[in-house]
């Protein structure tokens, strides 16, 4: 039985090593004038347009089979005790009826304050430049919104987001880009906020822009990103001239 066992194991090994041996490891780092995730800033210590973060990750692809796993971080500066976003993410990418299409999960971590950790599972498929994603919360909270780690007794799980994005080559090396995403905060999160007298209402973000490849993993970003509902969120959905400068390895 052992032997058995054992020849089992070694064939099973034996079947992946064509895997292992044809995976891809990228990296990636760049420079930004602001970081914002879905139409907002992600430093609210000054309210200037200009508040440059450094990010930078790797991806690690799994040859053809299509599974992937990767970590991208950036700088923040938005909770008490924490300067940083660190995002662990896997997942699967194949073709079927035209279309293209990854599903997986995602997980944003922040050390030094767990409660704005955040887990989501998402699905896209991409038709020639547009591509369709929507990501589904799954954790207790959501970014903080509903306090559950706190305490509160309200949770943030089953918040959605949508996003159309569309990215076209209109000249040699150079890229427009646009996209429109909308945040459906959950009933828990709407309710949490009620405590306030003041209800958090959904919201739309929006980008446009080009990207400028330069050759040897260089590319460089240019647009403008933002959000409605400025009236509830402030300064942080403001429309900001963004620029970006990355380099993949």
């Amino acid at each position: 039985m052992q032997k058995r066992t054992l020849r089992t194991t070694l064939c099973l090994a034996l079947a992946t090593l064509p895997m292992f041996a044809s995976a891809q490891l990228t990296a990636n780092v760049a420079l930004t004038s602001n970081y914002k995730f879905r139409g907002q800033d992600q430093d609210t210590g000054r309210t200037r347009a200009f508040k440059p973060a450094i990010q930078g990750g790797f991806d690690y692809a799994f040859g053809e089979s299509g599974w992937y796993v990767g970590n991208w971080n950036s700088s923040v500066n938005w909770l008490s005790g924490n300067s940083i976003e660190s995002d662990l993410y896997g997942g699967y990418k194949f073709a079927a009826g035209g279309v293209n299409w990854d599903v997986g999960a995602l997980t944003y971590i922040y050390p030094g304050a767990k409660g704005a950790n955040t887990t989501e599972l998402y699905g896209a498929g991409s038709v020639g430049p547009l591509t369709l994603k929507y990501s589904h919360t799954i954790s207790k909270d959501y970014f903080g919104w509903a306090g559950e780690n706190a305490g509160s007794g309200y949770k943030g799980r089953n918040t959605g987001y949508l996003n159309l994005a569309f990215a076209q080559e209109v000249a040699p090396s150079l890229t427009l880009k646009a996209a429109v995403g909308y945040t459906r905060f959950n009933g828990g999160i709407k309710d949490y906020t009620a405590l306030t007298s003041t209800k958090i209402p959904n919201y739309v973000d929006y980008a446009l822009g080009v990207s400028y490849d330069f050759g040897s993993g260089v590319a460089l970003y240019g647009g403008v990103q933002g959000a409605n509902k400025k009236d509830y969120f402030g300064f942080v959905n403001k429309a900001r001239a963004i620029v970006t400068l990355s380099k993949t390895l």
